[in-house]
C-alpha cells in the first residue's frame, strides 16, 4: 500500500467515528420529537404571577409542590431521629452489635449476626421495628432470630419467640425512651 493511501485510510478512520456520533446525537433529538413538539399557547389564558403559574400547573398534573399534599399548603412538619425518644433509645441499648441496617424513615433497625466469645457455633440477629412514635409497649416490636452452626459449617435458622433476650431488651428500651422523653420535657420547660 502507498503512502497516500494509508494516510487516507488513517483520516477515514478518525472522522467515521465523529460523524456517526453526530448523526446519531442529531437522530435521538429529532426522535423524541425535540424540535417540532411545542404547543402555541396564548399568553392571555395565562395565569398571572409564578404562585398562580404553579397552582394551576399542579392541578392538571404537570408538577409538584412541596407541602401540597391533601390540601395542606405549607403546613409541613418535619421530625427527625434526634427527637424521637424511642428511636434514640434503641439505638443506645444496641450500641455494642454491629448494624447492618438503620432507616429511620422506614423505621427499622437491623443489627448483623452477633456472636460473644464463648459459643462461635450460636449467633443471634435482632429486628427492631418501630410501629408509632409514642412511647409505649405497643410501639416496638422486637425480634430476634438464633443461628446455630454445626462442625460442618451446615446452619439453621430459627425465630425465637418468647425468651428472655426479647423482653429484656424490649423493657430495656423502654425504659430508657421513658427517661429521655422525660428529660426533654424538662428541657422545654
Amino acid at each position: 500500500m502507498s503512502i497516500l493511501t494509508r494516510e487516507i485510510m488513517n483520516n477515514f478512520k478518525l472522522k467515521f467515528p465523529l460523524k456517526l456520533t453526530v448523526i446519531l446525537i442529531f437522530l435521538s433529538l429529532t426522535a423524541c420529537g425535540g424540535f417540532a413538539n411545542y404547543e402555541k399557547v396564548d399568553q392571555r389564558e395565562r395565569p398571572d404571577g409564578a404562585k398562580a403559574k404553579a397552582r394551576k400547573n399542579i392541578e392538571e398534573g404537570r408538577g409538584v409542590g412541596i407541602g401540597s399534599l391533601g390540601g395542606r399548603l405549607g403546613k409541613t412538619s418535619y421530625e427527625f431521629s434526634t427527637s424521637n425518644p424511642m428511636w434514640r433509645a434503641s439505638l443506645e441499648t444496641l450500641d455494642f452489635l454491629p448494624l447492618t441496617t438503620v432507616d429511620y424513615s422506614g423505621g427499622i433497625i437491623i443489627t448483623d449476626w452477633y456472636s460473644d466469645s464463648n459459643s462461635a457455633e450460636e449467633a443471634i440477629k435482632i429486628s427492631l421495628r418501630f410501629l408509632a412514635n409514642e412511647v409505649r409497649s405497643e410501639s416496638l416490636k422486637v425480634i430476634v432470630h438464633q443461628k446455630t452452626c454445626s462442625a460442618n459449617l451446615n446452619c439453621k435458622v430459627t425465630l425465637l419467640s418468647n425468651t428472655k433476650i426479647k423482653e429484656e431488651l424490649h423493657t430495656a428500651i423502654l425504659r430508657k425512651a421513658a427517661v429521655l422523653e422525660k428529660e426533654s420535657k424538662k428541657k422545654k420547660k
